[in-house]
């Protein structure tokens, strides 16, 4: 690996790492970084998945002072399960179909965040649902992210903050927790299934993933001290700009 190759790791790495736990969509940055340095898509985005996942945990570190424990341990075999699936697809199907799918996917979940209030007043807001209903939508919400996460997680924070918000009365900070330990529960699963069947760089992961580390306790830290009002805005304007630049990969 030459040395400009490492440099662009790991500068792409740590920026991923901030971005994702702050709003989500580092896997962007990370996946055309791999591409440049000569790997083929289905190896850069395995690797990627591999690369990026310290980044989750020292997100869940450092937005744990904000984590509603309560929803953990029924949300979390959700997200095993939904990742485990979208990882057996990404390996087993052909991905090109699904890429036309993810910019549009991105663009909703940017747009369903931006109009969070209005949305409530026309399907409810939480604190008028029902407990089992505000379960069952709980769990749609992460196993339908989860799945898509071990597909391919572009966005995935985006896409997560903005459903969560529809069905859980918290504030963005513990939203954007609860999504980071989503987040990095896909990110293990993933992490399990390419080490063992996919056609993982080391070598990049190498140099990725601690930079990764670091952006990511950065970011959760950042996230923390940002106002709910400005933490939206953040994920939507980043969560459209990475659903345009997908729309324009996929059509291009």
């Amino acid at each position: 690996m030459e040395a400009a190759d490492i440099a662009l790791l790991a500068v792409a790495g740590l920026a991923a790492g901030t971005v994702n736990a702050i709003a989500g969509g580092g896997s962007l940055i990370t996946f055309p970084a791999l591409i440049a340095t000569g790997l083929p898509p289905v190896a850069a985005n395995v690797t990627n998945t591999t690369a990026v996942f310290p980044g989750y945990l020292s997100s869940v570190y450092g937005s744990r002072a904000d984590l509603d424990r309560r929803h953990l341990a029924q949300l979390i075999p959700t997200a095993v399960v939904a990742a485990g699936l979208g990882c057996a697809l990404l390996l087993l199907t052909p991905a090109k179909a699904f890429e036309y799918v993810v910019p549009f996917l991105v663009l909703a979940a940017a747009a369903v965040l931006a109009f969070q209030d209005r949305l409530r007043r026309v399907v409810g807001h939480p604190r008028s649902m029902s407990p089992r209903r505000r379960l069952v939508s709980l769990h749609a919400v992460v196993f339908v992210g989860s799945m898509y996460g071990g597909y391919f997680g572009a966005a995935l924070g985006v896409m997560l903050v903005a459903a969560l918000g529809l069905v859980l009365d918290e504030t963005m900070a513990r939203v954007s927790a609860l999504k980071n330990v989503i987040s990095a529960v896909g990110g293990l699963v993933g992490v399990l299934v390419f080490a063992l069947f996919g056609p993982v760089d080391w070598a990049d992961v190498a140099v990725t993933a601690p930079a990764a580390l670091i952006g990511g306790y950065v970011g959760a830290r950042v996230a923390r001290r940002l106002p709910s009002v400005v933490l939206k805005a953040v994920i939507v304007v980043f969560g459209t700009v990475v659903g345009l630049v997908l729309l324009y990969r996929a059509f291009s």
